[in-house]
C-alpha cells in the first residue's frame, strides 16, 4: 500500500503547518517531519501528534537566514549552531514555505527590533514588570475617567443652579447700572453653559470609549498573562522530564558493564537539539609524520626524572580523588527563568549549578600542559617556540570538554596559590582585584624560563537555549632565553541545552598569538560546532607567519585531544606523547588529575586564598544545603564590605574640593598593582612581589577577613 500524499500545509493566523522532509544524516538521508510556524519560531516533531509533548528542534527566525538551493529544496540557519535542510514535496508547496517564512522573518525581525529599542536583551522578568506597569496604568486610567464622570456630574448640577439663579435676578427687572450687569453676567453664563455641555456631551463620549478600551486592554492583559503562565508551566514539565529520563539513564548506565573509554563528550556532528536517535559517523583523522601533541590529563604520577630539585626535597604526595558528586534534583527552570539576558555574574545561584573550586583555580589550571611552555623556552628557534605557545593557548581548553559546572565566584581579596616548584618548576598566584565587572589577576614565575601573567574579566549571558561565557583580557608568556614575549586572547565558550537536553560545550573563535619581540604570529581558529561539516568534532586549525607574512609552520588538531605542527616545504619532526586516557568521572566533576588537586587543603596558605573557602569546602564534602546556606553569608558579608567602602569614598570626596581622582571603591589588590600594560596598553594589574616571602614567614598582616 503506497504512502499518501503529504498534505498541502495550511495557513492559521500567524500558524502555518506541514510535512517536510529533513536532512538527518548520511545513513538515512532525508525524513519526513511535521513542522509549525508560530510567532516567528520554526518549530518541528517526528509526528502531528508529538506537538503536545516532544519538539525537536526550534529556530527563531528572527536572526535566521533563508536560502533557495533548487527547485524543492531551501535552508534555513541561525549562523553556525542551527541549520536546517529542507525539502518540499513539489516547488508549490516550497514557494508556499517560502514565503510564509519570509512574512515570518520580517515581523519577527521587527518585534525585535522594537523590542531592542526599548532597552537591553529582553527577558520575562522584564515582560512580567511590563504588564504589572500596564496592569497599573489601567488601574490610575480607570480612576481617572471615574473622577471626570463625577465631575461632569457636578458640572451639570451647579451649572443649572447657576442658571436659574441668574434667571430669579433677571425677574427683579432692575434698571440702570445693576441692570446692566445683571444682563452682562446673564450672557456669560449662558456661554459658559453652552460651552460646559459641548464638554459634558465629549467627556460623556470620551468615557465611553475608555470604558470599552479598558474591557478589551484587561482581557488582552489576562490573555497574555495565562499564555505566559502556560507557558512556564510546559517548560518546567520539560525539565522535569528531563532530570527524571538524566536520573533513569544514570541509573542504567551505571550497571551496564561495556562503557566508552573516552566518555560521552556531547555532540559530534549531530544536531544538538534535534534528538533523531540516528548513528553519526566521522571521518578518521589522518596522522601527520610531523606533529607536537598535547597530551590528555592521565600522565603516570612519577615526577621527571629531569628536574634536579626532586633528588633533594620528596615530593609531595597528591590526592587522586574527592567526595563523589551528590544526586540533588533541581527545579533547573524555576532559577533560570528569569535569567534571560542577564549577566550572570550578577544573579545570586545555588551551588547545585557549582563544581567545588573557584574561578581562580579554575584559571589555574591552564598550567595543565605546562610543559609546552618549558618546551618553548628550550628552543633554539623562535617560530618553533610560537608553535609550541600556540599549542600551550589551545590546551587551556583541554580540560573544559565535560565542565558544564560553573566555578564559584571569587570573593574580592580572594587569592589561589599553587606551588608547585618541586614537581614541575613553577609557582602561580592569583588574586580576585575586582567585584563589578569581575576580574581576576594571575601571575606564575617558571624556573625552567618562562614567565606567565594575565588579567581575565569574564562576561556571561544566558540566553534561553545556551549561555555564552566570553573571556576579556590578554594573556602573556616571556621566555628568558631570546627575550621573546608572547600575547593572545582567549575565544568564546557556549555551553547548550540548558534547559532541556543533554549540556555540552563547545569553543569559537579565533586567537592571534603574537611575538612582540620578533613580530612573528600564529592565527588559529576554533570551528564552531556545525551538524553538515565533515570535518572532525572541535577542530582548531593554524599557521604561523613571520613579520613579512611568510608561512613557515602548519597546525591541526582538535581543541579536547591534541595539536600538531609540521613545517612548510619543509621536513621537521617535532616531539610526541601517546594519547593515553582522558581519566575523568562524571561523580567527581570529570575533573583532571591537576584539577583533583587544587582544593586540597595545603598548610601556610594565605587566609584569603580558595582552599579556605567555607562554602566550596562544604560543596565539595557533598553537604550541599550547608554550603548553600554558607555562600549566601559570604556573598552578604561582601555586599556589606562593599557598602562600607562606597561609604567612605562618598565621604572622602565631599570633603574633598574635587570629585576628579576619587574613585567609588576604595579596594586596592594586595598583591598586584594597576597600572597600563607596556605592550598592549590596556589597564591590567601585575604582580608587585612579596606574596612567596610572605609564605616563607608566615606573616598575613595585609590579608582582609573574606571568609
Amino acid at each position: 500500500m503506497s504512502e499518501p500524499k503529504p498534505p498541502t500545509p495550511t495557513p492559521a493566523g500567524d500558524t502555518y503547518k506541514g510535512w517536510v522532509f529533513k536532512w538527518t544524516n548520511y545513513i538515512k538521508g532525508y525524513q519526513r517531519r511535521w513542522f509549525v510556524l508560530s510567532n516567528g519560531l520554526l518549530s518541528y516533531y517526528r509526528t502531528q501528534a508529538e506537538m503536545g509533548h516532544t519538539c525537536r528542534g526550534t529556530i527563531n527566525l528572527a536572526t535566521a537566514s533563508i536560502a533557495v538551493d533548487d527547485a524543492c529544496n531551501f535552508v534555513i540557519s541561525n549562523g553556525g549552531t542551527q541549520t536546517y535542510h529542507l525539502k518540499a514535496s513539489c516547488e508549490v508547496e516550497r514557494q508556499r514555505w517560502i514565503t510564509a517564512l519570509e512574512l515570518a522573518k520580517a515581523k519577527a525581525a521587527r518585534m525585535q527590533a522594537e523590542s531592542d529599542d526599548s532597552g537591553d536583551d529582553f527577558s520575562l522578568a522584564a515582560a512580567a514588570s511590563q504588564n504589572s506597569e500596564v496592569q497599573s496604568t489601567l488601574r490610575t486610567l480607570a480612576s481617572k475617567v471615574e473622577d471626570l464622570s463625577t465631575c461632569n456630574d457636578l458640572i451639570s448640577k451647579h451649572g443649572s443652579a447657576l442658571q436659574r439663579s441668574l434667571s430669579e435676578l433677571d425677574s427683579l427687572r432692575l434698571t440702570g447700572e445693576a441692570g446692566d450687569k445683571i444682563r452682562q453676567v446673564t450672557e456669560r453664563a449662558t456661554l459658559f453653559r453652552i460651552t460646559s455641555n459641548a464638554m459634558i456631551n465629549a467627556c460623556r463620549d470620551f468615557l465611553a470609549l475608555s470604558q470599552a478600551h479598558s474591557k478589551r486592554w484587561q482581557k488582552a492583559l489576562q490573555a497574555e498573562r495565562d499564555q505566559r503562565i502556560r507557558l512556564e508551566e510546559t517548560l518546567e514539565q520539560l525539565a522535569k522530564q528531563h532530570n527524571n529520563l538524566e536520573r533513569a539513564f544514570r541509573g542504567n548506565s551505571q550497571s551496564n558493564t561495556t562503557l566508552d573509554s573516552k566518555g560521552s563528550a556531547g555532540p559530534g556532528k549531530g544536531e544538538a537539539s534535534d534528538d533523531d536517535d540516528d548513528n553519526e559517523f566521522f571521518d578518521a583523522m589522518e596522522e601527520a609524520p610531523e606533529f607536537i601533541t598535547v597530551p590528555t590529563p592521565s600522565r603516570p604520577p612519577h615526577p621527571r626524572p629531569d628536574s634536579p630539585s626532586l633528588d633533594l626535597v620528596p615530593v609531595k604526595k597528591r590526592r587522586s580523588r574527592i567526595p563523589d558528586k551528590p544526586n540533588y534534583s533541581l527545579n533547573l527552570w524555576s532559577i533560570m527563568k528569569n535569567c534571560i539576558g542577564k549577566e550572570l555574574s550578577k544573579i545570586p545561584m545555588p551551588v547545585n549549578f557549582n563544581e567545588p573550586i573557584s574561578m581562580l583555580q579554575r584559571l589555574s589550571e591552564d598550567l595543565e600542559y605546562h610543559e609546552l611552555l618549558d618546551k618553548g623556552a628550550k628552543c633554539g628557534s623562535a617560530l618553533e617556540q610560537l608553535c609550541y605557545v600556540a599549542a600551550f593557548s589551545i590546551s587551556s581548553y583541554s580540560t573544559t570538554v565535560h565542565r558544564t559546572g560553573k566555578p564559584f565566584n571569587p570573593l574580592l581579596g580572594e587569592t589561589y596559590e599553587l606551588d608547585r616548584g618541586r614537581e614541575s618548576g613553577y609557582r602561580s598566584l592569583c588574586e580576585q582585584v575586582s567585584h563589578h565587572p569581575p576580574a581576576a589577576a594571575h601571575h606564575v614565575i617558571s624556573s625552567r624560563g618562562w614567565t606567565l601573567r594575565q588579567e581575565i574579566t569574564v562576561a556571561s549571558k544566558f540566553r534561553g537555549k545556551y549561555i555564552s561565557i566570553m573571556p576579556l583580557g590578554t594573556i602573556h608568556a616571556i621566555f628568558e632565553k631570546g627575550d621573546n614575549h608572547y600575547t593572545w586572547k582567549k575565544v568564546t565558550t557556549t555551553v547548550h541545552n540548558i534547559i532541556v537536553g543533554k549540556l555540552w560545550i563547545d569553543q569559537s573563535g579565533e586567537i592571534d598569538v603574537v611575538n612582540h619581540t620578533t613580530g612573528d604570529r600564529c592565527h588559529l581558529k576554533f570551528a564552531p560546532y556545525s551538524y553538515f561539516s565533515r570535518d572532525v568534532a572541535r577542530k582548531v586549525t593554524g599557521l604561523v607567519t613571520d613579520k613579512d607574512g611568510k608561512a613557515h609552520y602548519v597546525l591541526s588538531g582538535t581543541w579536547d585531544e591534541k595539536m600538531e605542527f609540521s613545517r612548510v616545504m619543509q621536513s621537521s619532526r617535532g616531539s610526541s606523547s601517546g594519547s593515553g586516557a582522558a581519566g575523568e568521572n562524571e561523580t567527581m566533576y570529570f575533573f583532571t588529575e591537576l584539577a583533583l588537586t587544587l582544593n586540597e587543603a595545603e598548610e601556610g596558605v594565605a587566609p584569603t586564598d580558595s582552599r579556605q573557602r567555607p562554602d566550596q569546602r562544604l560543596m565539595e564534602a557533598g553537604r550541599w544545603d550547608e554550603a548553600n546556606a554558607e555562600k549566601q553569608r559570604l556573598e552578604e558579608k561582601q555586599r556589606s564590605v562593599r557598602r562600607e567602602r562606597e561609604r567612605e569614598a562618598a565621604s572622602l570626596r565631599t570633603s574633598s574640593q574635587s570629585e576628579e581622582g576619587v574613585p567609588h571603591d576604595s579596594h586596592k589588590a594586595l598583591w598586584f598593582d594597576r597600572c597600563d600594560d607596556p605592550i598592549t596598553g590596556e589597564p591590567v594589574h601585575i604582580y608587585n612581589g612579596g606574596y612567596w616571602e610572605a609564605k616563607d614567614t608566615g606573616t598575613w598582616e595585609g590579608c582582609g577577613d573574606i571568609f
